[in-house]
């Protein structure tokens, strides 16, 4: 098994325990605060994980890679897509059109694979491309409207795609969702390209320095804007760092996992893995909340794993 495989998947499991401690935090502040909360609060722990791989690779104290313009350049980029895309990501949660919108989100994918080809030459083999596209349907799958639907299964898949094709072109509001999986896309391929263009120092200290860059300037920058339009919001967050501190370690840990994977292996692999995170939460949905899995939900994770396995057996 090729190595950024677990990594991936490690990646994901901790995404979804940090999107879970954020959930619980956001009933102390608000969105904003409960974002910035994961910024702020994995800063020393991206420090202490990049000490760690130093310490433990060498004694040399000079290991860490020459930064250059085309790193900062990427950290940038990628740093406000991902805030830009969490931003719209949140705007969706209050909006109608929300199974919808969000389900464009997770073109991010594709997109991924595009800009990936676009920006860094990077290719797919047909093979990928199907096994992004099967992912793709039992994810669309999974964000149908909760109603009752005597329709079957695959009928009610047809429908739903159908509404997301006309939501395109009929409902403005749709835009952002599609925007955002952009954006997500832009972010994955920029810390891939933030992270290759080091050049030294191995896959682990590569991707740990550009992770510390990134939320070091991601926290920069949202802490400016908090402070400037709501000081307020900046003072709750630093009240609430017993709850916080699990959400920067979490959080920090499962970063780590994606930028190492995403230096290791092409972005539009490691985002088309990493839906395995939706099949986690309706696990853990099932077995701790005991939230019964409907048929039309089985059937994407069906689909979501035959699309893994369909890109991970290339």
């Amino acid at each position: 098994m090729e190595l950024w495989i677990p990594i991936t998947v490690a990646a994901a499991l901790f995404q979804n325990i940090r999107t879970a401690l954020q959930k619980h935090l956001k009933g102390r502040l608000d969105t904003t605060g409960a974002t910035y909360a994961r910024f702020l609060y994995a800063v020393p722990f991206t420090w202490v994980y990049l000490t760690a791989l130093l310490n433990f690779q060498s004694s040399d104290t000079n290991l860490l890679p020459p930064i250059n313009v085309t790193f900062l350049s990427y950290g940038a980029v990628g740093g406000i897509a991902q805030i830009l895309a969490t931003f719209l990501l949140v705007w969706l949660f209050g909006q109608r059109n929300f199974a919808v919108g969000t389900s464009l989100t997770k073109t991010e994918a594709i997109q991924t694979a595009l800009f990936g080809f676009v920006l860094l030459g990077d290719n797919l083999s047909i093979q990928a491309v199907a096994g992004i596209i099967i992912s793709l349907v039992g994810v669309l799958a999974l964000y149908q409207k909760k109603k009752q639907d005597t329709s079957a299964p695959f009928t009610k898949s047809t429908r739903f795609i159908t509404r997301v094709l006309r939501a395109i072109t009929t409902d403005r509001s749709i835009l952002p969702g599609l925007v955002a999986g952009g954006l997500f896309a832009v972010s994955a391929v920029s810390y891939r390209a933030a992270s290759l263009s080091l050049g030294e120092g191995g896959f682990a200290i590569q991707s740990a320095y550009t992770l510390v860059w990134v939320t070091g300037f991601q926290t920069l920058i949202m802490g400016g804007y908090i402070l400037s339009t709501s000081p307020n919001v900046f003072i709750r967050v630093l009240q609430s760092w017993k709850a916080a501190i699990w959400i920067g370690l979490t959080g920090m840990l499962g970063s780590a996992g994606w930028f190492a994977a995403m230096t290791l292996e092409n972005a539009a692999h490691v985002r088309t893995l990493g839906q395995v995170e939706l099949i986690f939460t309706l696990i853990i949905g099932y077995l701790f909340f005991k939230e019964r899995l409907k048929r039309i939900e089985l059937i994407g994770i069906a689909l979501i794993t035959a699309g893994i396995i369909t890109l991970i057996l290339e």
